[in-house]
């Protein structure tokens, strides 16, 4: 226990940011799971209008902010130094006290549930005038703001060290266009956290201040409300690519292994993800479409064009497994639901950019799905594709096959049952964050079927816990480096689990693959006489 607590390894750090987010996981699905047994029929069954309003403001906040966020450095802390060939971070006591602000910001802004009104109830982009001392005078909406500032200078923090790590501590020969996919998405990631959390600890600080001294700051009499939703979704935009990013990185990684051919296009993977990430900071006002107050052709024609990058990605993913010597293990099954289901999200995002559409079905359960298929299709499916993927190689244990792939069916027939048919409620006209809806509204079918896939979703997890327990009691023993048999990244050049400062002796790195050169040296060199012209 005094090692976790007093650790600087990168290792231990990416397990207790992977421990405790996906805590935060669960927290934030029971709550939601508590929201859905609310709606599933007309009438207030088990709780109070206030008690919604606290739940889906603080379900909004854990999932991005204490899961998704730190998921992202969880696994940036475990595989880029792992992936770049460096013993550590550049800054591992920097690295702990980044994972300590966040869990005990996290934790203040949780903690507020035991306050005698309870959480922050303003929904959680918290705008103007829902925030102000007058609308929410609780103590919780106070904890809720100094919470997410405390934890978003750890995320502020950590990615500071990771740009850092990438560009100084690489191993000799890996140049940056040798650098894994993933180690790119992490670096481009970082560099948008820089961008969006300053401003975000900014407005939340001087939120604090109209609250406690009176600073007037975001008072609509002095055109606050606009501007509050301005700083926040200049935050609140990239932030949604913050976490897929990471998670972009994560599939990138797994498709080459289980299609055994190298990733289809690197340059241009690099040369989207650099675009998605500078377009990110130019489209956060198409959350503001319906104020009146933004240019709607810049923002609209910024927010189609971001799609481009965005499919370039899949042609890369697909030219990847086109002709490949496919197989379809529990990493590859969970990287294709990822496909699947945030290809819909993309698709729906599409429709929202167009200012004319966004009008009717914004604040419907239209976006509520939109958003769902784009962040749980990135980051859920993707977090379990990485964890049966990398788990062999933190543990040394391979997870059980069939309980990951009976994880994958339950999880995605619940999550589709679930948010698919949120479209077309949203279509209907039923307006998210509402506690109750009335039976003539026509609302009650789709809502009963959202709910029951709602609790399949929760059961997926079961599987999962005991697949863990099962692997860490009974679980196969992992004796080589590489026990994919075809992992191109410096990763699989390692012990499984790897030794203290990762590596023992460094393979040469003349490629991107530089695993794959060092078990395949046979197939390296025919790769390398086909590009040269040479006869094999």
């Amino acid at each position: 226990m005094v090692k976790w607590v007093t650790t600087t390894d990168h290792k231990t750090i990416g397990s207790l940011y992977l421990i405790t987010s996906f805590t935060f996981f669960v927290i934030g699905g029971i709550m939601a799971l508590l929201m859905r047994a609310e709606l599933a029929r007309p009438g207030l069954q088990i709780m109070s209008t206030e008690q919604f309003n606290q739940l889906f403001t603080m379900h909004g906040t854990v999932m991005l902010l204490m899961f998704a966020t730190p998921l992202f450095a969880g696994f940036t802390n475990w595989i880029m130094p792992l992936q770049i060939g460096a013993p550590d971070v550049a800054f591992p006591r920097l690295n702990m006290l980044a994972y300590w602000l966040y869990l005990f910001g996290s934790l203040i802004a949780v903690a507020s549930f035991l306050t005698p009104d309870g959480a922050a109830d303003f929904g959680w982009f918290a705008y103007s005038p829902l925030n102000s001392a007058e609308h929410s005078p609780n103590i919780g909406g106070d904890m809720w703001i100094m919470g997410l500032a405390l934890s978003g200078f750890g995320t502020i923090l950590g990615s500071v060290n990771f740009i850092t790590t990438i560009v100084s501590m690489r191993a000799p020969g890996m140049t940056m266009f040798r650098m894994p996919i993933f180690v790119w998405n992490v670096m481009l990631t970082s560099v948008l956290v820089l961008f969006a959390f300053p401003v975000l600890a900014a407005a939340l600080l001087v939120l604090e201040a109209d609250r406690k001294f009176g600073a007037q700051v975001f008072a609509p009499a002095n055109g606050g409300a606009i501007l509050w939703q301005h700083l926040f979704w200049f935050f609140g935009h990239p932030e949604v690519y913050i976490i897929a990013l990471p998670f972009f990185g994560i599939v990138t990684e797994i498709i080459p292994v289980f299609a055994r051919k190298p990733i289809f296009g690197y340059m241009g993977l690099v040369g989207a993800t650099i675009a998605i990430s500078g377009l990110s900071v130019t489209v956060w006002a198409h959350h503001m479409f319906p104020t009146g107050a933004v240019l709607l052709p810049f923002f609209s024609f910024m927010s189609f064009l971001i799609a481009v990058p965005t499919g370039v990605k899949f042609f890369n993913w697909i030219g990847t497994m086109w002709k490949g010597s496919l197989s379809f293990e529990t990493p590859m099954l969970w990287a294709t639901g990822f496909l699947i289901t945030f290809l819909f999200g993309g698709l729906t995002g599409v429709l929202l950019a167009s200012p004319p559409l966004d009008f009717h079905v914004t604040d419907s359960y239209f976006v509520v799905a939109h958003f769902h298929y784009v962040v749980f299709g990135t980051v859920v499916f993707a977090m379990f594709a990485g964890f049966h993927f990398w788990w062999p190689k933190w543990t040394g244990k391979m997870l059980d096959e069939r309980l990951g792939k009976t994880t994958f069916w339950l999880l995605f027939v619940g999550f589709h049952t679930t948010f698919l048919v949120q479209h077309w409620l949203g279509a209907e006209g039923m307006p998210r964050r509402y506690a109750d809806y009335l039976a003539v509204d026509g609302f009650t079918a789709l809502n009963m079927v959202s709910t029951i896939g709602s609790f399949l979703l929760g059961m997926s997890l079961l599987p999962f816990f005991y697949n863990i327990w099962k692997t860490a009691k009974y679980g196969r023993k992992v004796d080589v480096d590489d026990p994919w048999g075809y992992g191109r990244s410096l990763e699989w050049a390692t012990s499984c689990p790897p030794p203290r400062h990762n590596f023992v002796t460094l393979p040469m790195i003349r490629s991107e693959s530089p695993a794959f050169d060092l078990n395949h040296p046979e197939v390296s060199l025919t790769d390398k006489q086909e590009n040269l012209g040479l006869p094999a």
